[in-house]
């Protein structure tokens, strides 16, 4: 199906698109580190010990300052990315006010450069130009939308949200399970959970599902093994 304007729906033409797979792509990265970090926090100290109160802490200061960190990482990350692409559009503006005919030129020689013969090339430039010469030239030039630059304050609230929801999940496992199977527990609910953020993460980047899926969930689980194993060490180190 196909609108007005011959746009198929099922494809990425909608404004914002920016602004929609950032804010997923923040989610599901604080989604899967809020799941392996805090599991191999929480299993590390069970390992070492099975009083209930030492994991709780642990689990919950794991969660918090993992969700404060991925916060502060994407909101640097992404205001670094937006205070380049502010650059660049103010760059831009600046050309076409100076010189707006070599720009128009440019213009027409990358419409070349893309297979359009001269006459033709020559024809859209001056007809975008007419329309938003500022568009045409960050669309061809440098592959940005003036109107969808990323939002640093969503990836970070993204990727805080995602990491406290998938930091719950070992955390909450691990303290409602019976002490005797809360461990192998947690290992099977963690590594579910990554297999889901990993097709998810394979959906949203256009990879193949079933590599994602299988790097997550052996990536998590060697984690895991070694955490519960230095755990499980210090725990005997202590007793001892």
């Amino acid at each position: 199906m196909t609108t007005a304007n011959g746009a198929h729906l099922d494809e990425p033409h909608r404004q914002g698109l920016s602004q929609r797979l950032n804010w997923l792509r923040a989610g599901v990265l604080g989604a899967n580190d809020g799941i392996v970090s805090t599991a191999a926090v929480v299993v590390g100290v069970a390992g070492a010990t099975s009083d209930t109160g030492p994991v709780l802490i642990a689990g919950l200061a794991a969660l918090v300052g993992g969700a404060i960190s991925m916060a502060l990482g994407e909101y640097v990350s992404v205001s670094s990315q937006r205070d380049s692409e502010h650059a660049l559009i103010q760059k831009e503006k600046r050309e076409l006010a100076e010189d707006p005919e070599a720009e128009l030129a440019e213009l027409v020689g990358m419409y070349e450069v893309q297979g359009l013969s001269r006459d033709t090339a020559t024809r859209v430039a001056n007809e975008l130009t007419a329309s938003d010469a500022l568009k045409a030239h960050l669309s061809v030039e440098l592959n940005i939308d003036a109107e969808d630059v990323v939002s640093p304050w969503a990836a970070a609230f993204a990727s805080a949200v995602a990491f406290t929801i998938g930091a719950l999940l070992p955390l909450a496992t691990i303290l409602l399970a019976p002490v005797e199977i809360r461990v192998p527990l947690t290992f099977v609910a963690v590594l579910i959970a990554l297999a889901i953020t990993g097709y998810a993460a394979a959906v949203l980047g256009g990879a193949r599902r079933g590599r994602a899926v299988l790097r997550t969930v052996i990536g998590g689980a060697l984690a895991l093994a070694a955490t519960y194993a230095v755990g499980a060490l210090f725990g005997v180190g202590v007793a001892g």
